[in-house]
C-alpha cells in the first residue's frame, strides 16, 4: 500500500487535516458552536463550486468563503448565541448558491462530488505543501489565542469582566474554524465534515473533562480514524470518507457506553 506515492500523500494529507480537525473541533464542542461549522461547510460548498466555475482551485474559493463567513459570524457575537434558525438560513443560502454555480457549470460533474464527499486519493503534491502550510496557520493562531478562547468558552461572565474581549476572540476562533473547515473538505467532503471536526473531540469530552488529556485524545482519535478508514478503504474498495465516517461513529457510541471515567 504505502509503496504509491498517490497512497503516501493520501496518509500525510490526511494526517495534517486530523490534526487540525480535531484540535479545533475540540472548542468547537466545548463551546457549542458544532451547528455553526456545520454551517461553514455549506459555505464552502458555495465558494468551491463557484471557484471551479471561474476556473480557480476549489480550496481557494472555500477558503474565501468560509473565511467571510466565519468573520461575519463572529462579529455577531452573543446575537449569535441560539439563532440557529440564522445560520440555518445562511447554510441553505449557501447550498442555494453552490446549485447555482454547478448548473452553471455543467462540465464539473466529478469535482463536484469530490466536493461533497472529499477525495483523499487525489490530493496532489502542490495542495498537500498548502495543506501543510495552512495547517500550521490554524494550530499557530489557535496556540496564540488557547488561553483566553478557554477562558471565555468556560466562564465568558468572569472572563470578559476580566478584559478578555469575547467578540474579537469568538471572531478569531471561528475565522480559524473556517481554515479547519475548508481543509476537513478535502478529505472527507462538505456533506460529511461533521466526521473529522466533531466526532473525535465529541468522543474525547465524553472520556475526559481534563483539557490536554481531552485535546491529546480529540487529535488521536481524529488521526487513527483517519489513517485507519483509508487503509480500510484500500483493501476493501470501499469509499474513504465512508470508511473514517463509519470509523468515527463507531467511536463516538462506544464513548457513549464508557461514559466520562477522568
Amino acid at each position: 500500500m504505502l509503496t504509491y506515492d498517490f497512497m503516501l500523500r493520501a496518509f500525510a494529507a490526511s494526517g495534517i487535516v486530523a490534526l487540525v480537525a480535531g484540535a479545533v473541533g475540540y472548542f468547537l464542542v466545548l463551546r457549542g458552536q458544532t451547528f455553526a461549522g456545520h454551517a461553514l461547510s455549506h459555505v464552502g460548498f458555495a465558494g468551491a463550486t463557484g471557484a471551479a466555475l471561474v476556473g480557480v482551485a476549489p480550496l481557494w474559493g472555500m477558503l474565501v468563503f468560509t473565511l467571510a463567513a466565519g468573520t461575519g459570524m463572529g462579529l455577531l457575537g452573543e446575537r449569535l448565541s441560539g439563532r440557529d434558525v440564522a445560520v440555518g438560513i445562511i447554510l441553505t443560502l449557501a447550498l442555494g448558491f453552490g446549485l447555482l454555480f454547478l448548473n452553471l457549470n455543467t462540465s464539473t460533474t466529478l469535482q463536484a462530488t469530490a466536493i461533497l464527499f472529499g477525495n483523499v486519493l487525489a490530493v496532489s503534491a502542490e495542495m498537500l505543501g498548502w495543506l501543510v502550510v495552512l495547517g500550521a496557520a490554524a494550530l499557530a493562531a489557535l496556540a496564540a489565542i488557547g488561553r483566553p478562547l478557554l477562558f471565555a468558552s468556560l466562564q465568558p461572565e468572569l472572563a470578559e469582566a476580566r478584559g478578555v474581549r469575547l467578540r474579537l476572540i469568538g471572531t478569531l476562533f471561528l475565522a480559524i474554524t473556517a481554515l479547519a473547515v475548508a481543509q476537513s473538505v478535502q478529505i472527507v467532503g462538505v456533506l460529511l465534515v461533521f466526521t473529522l471536526l466533531i466526532g473525535p473531540p465529541a468522543a474525547a469530552q465524553r472520556l475526559t473533562s481534563r483539557l490536554w488529556p481531552g485535546l491529546a485524545l480529540a487529535c488521536g482519535l481524529a488521526l487513527v480514524q483517519a489513517w485507519l478508514g483509508i487503509a480500510i478503504a484500500y483493501y476493501s474498495d470501499w469509499p474513504v470518507s465512508f470508511c473514517i465516517t463509519v470509523l468515527s461513529a463507531l467511536v463516538y457510541f462506544a464513548a457513549l457506553a464508557l461514559g466520562r471515567r477522568t
